[in-house]
């Protein structure tokens, strides 16, 4: 009795569909306007112009692991496996060939999607009705499953679920989606940056006025909404990249936890509370906000793999976050402010190149995966990272002997050490980071990090003493 076994989402935790689609707008964002043309034509026509353009790897793809091991077995004791698929030919081969198990593939060809009544035609017409079991997950394999001897239901959507329990067959399920991986969806600890609005408010010494608290913690809302919804599009863009990292495999997408479809969802959820929150807020709020989903859109889509452009839009990004809350709260943002988020910022972009390069080195005269790097630029990041470092103290410095410092401050001496713990902070950073202990966003590791916290918070301290009244 042969076994038929259905592939998106069956065989593969993802849709090549979805994933060719994101390859494709990778290589060139404008193919996004022929979609429609294409799909008009109908499933077959889209899923063959993606395949014609793209490539796919199939040894980086998640597999559902207990499925194949199952395969392999099923295949050593003689049984005749199919492939039967609506994926368009050129992917189902490339698969079948990298797992060389099946003796036969049933995939989309020419006008005909062969999903649903037409892959059940097509197995039918070769096996016979009752002639074949048939491993499947979702709506569209429902008719499929009505043919089989048996059906194998594997980690199915609500209608195969709801069709398992009426008629029986075989139940294989899959992860289920938790709120941890939903989290991790949501790099909710990404979030941290986000505070980086509050900092306009605090230099201002409004502490304790409830109107900019209320305004600082709304903008918070908005960015790490939307901050989340563009890290998801990261995600998509960068499946295949993802998934020859050592740790970044594990993200939701790339592992397959979380289908393409469940983030589609949540992006449009997650912008449409960026916007309802960005109503509660000055226009120009809303303007920094649009500015910022376009940048990070650019970066993600072409501008992180440009050499030293990806640096200094990510320092740019921190600034944005600024200027959002100072675009929130109605304070005035000073060159000073600037032009120290310029400088600190770029020097913590810089660590993280010099991790990813100290930490997965690519060949030589090679760059490193989904960058502009190479690994004989390791020094020159390292010396780059260092001066923006002390460039943001003699800045910060150059700050407290001047006029706005002494205008805005009561006790500006007592603001004087702020310098120093700047460069505590951005030096040690860098230790830990030629030492090889760095291994996350350096934003991040402040957050995180009790001695960097203790820092951070005398620094408040210093300025809430500075800026309290005579």
């Amino acid at each position: 009795m042969p076994l038929a076994v259905d592939l998106d989402g069956t065989l593969l935790a993802t849709d090549l569909l979805w994933e060719g689609l994101f390859i494709l707008l990778k290589k060139n964002p404008l193919y996004l306007f022929l979609v429609p043309i294409w799909l008009a034509s109908g499933p077959a026509r889209l899923k063959q112009e993606i395949a014609s353009r793209v490539d796919i790897d199939p040894a980086s793809l998640p597999y559902r692991e207990p499925l194949l091991s199952r395969l392999h077995a099923e295949r050593s004791d003689g049984r005749k496996l199919v492939l039967a698929t609506g994926t368009p030919r050129k992917f189902a081969e490339a698969i079948a060939a990298h797992l060389g198990i099946f003796d036969k593939v049933i995939a989309t060809d020419g006008v005909d999607n062969l999903t649903s009544a037409r892959k059940r035609a097509a197995l039918v017409a070769i096996y016979g009705d009752g002639g074949f079991d048939y491993a499947g997950n979702s709506r569209h394999d429902l008719e499929v499953f009505d043919a089989a001897r048996l059906a194998i239901v594997v980690a199915p959507d609500r209608a195969a679920t709801r069709w398992q329990a009426r008629n029986g067959g075989e139940l294989v399920r899959g992860p289920e989606r938790s709120l941890k991986t939903v989290l991790k969806m949501l790099r909710v600890h990404q979030w941290a940056k986000n505070g980086l609005i509050a900092v306009p408010m605090m230099l201002s010494a409004e502490y304790f006025n409830p109107i900019m608290l209320w305004q600082t913690a709304i903008a918070f809302i908005a960015f790490s909404a939307v901050a989340s919804a563009i890290y998801i599009v990261n995600d998509f863009f960068d499946l295949a990249l993802d998934r020859r990292h050592s740790t970044k495999r594990k993200r939701p997408f790339a592992a397959g936890t979380l289908s393409i479809p469940f983030g589609l969802a949540s992006i449009a959820v997650l912008v449409t509370i960026g916007v309802v929150a960005a109503l509660f807020l000055p226009v120009a709020f809303a303007f920094v906000l649009v500015g910022y989903m376009i940048i990070t859109l650019a970066y993600s889509l072409s501008l992180k793999r440009m050499l030293l452009i990806d640096v200094l839009t990510l320092a740019g990004l921190y600034t944005v976050r600024v200027l959002a809350g100072a675009a929130a709260t109605g304070v005035e943002v000073s060159f000073w402010l600037l032009a120290f988020s310029i400088f600190f910022f770029l020097s913590l972009a810089l660590v993280k190149r010099f991790v990813e390069l100290r930490t997965a080195p690519p060949p030589p005269g090679e760059r490193i995966a989904g960058r502009g790097y190479r690994a004989e630029d390791h020094d020159i990041i390292a010396q780059a990272g260092l001066a923006s470092a002390f460039s943001s103290a003699l800045v910060l410095a150059l700050y407290m002997d001047s006029v706005e410092m002494r205008e805005l401050y009561p006790h500006p001496w007592m603001i004087w050490p702020l310098p120093p713990i700047v460069l505590y902070l951005t030096m040690r950073i860098w230790i830990l980071a030629r030492r090889g202990e760095m291994h996350d966003d350096p934003v991040v590791f402040i957050m995180g990090d009790w001695r960097s916290q203790v820092v951070v918070l005398i620094g408040a301290a210093l300025l809430v003493a500075g800026a309290w009244p005579n």
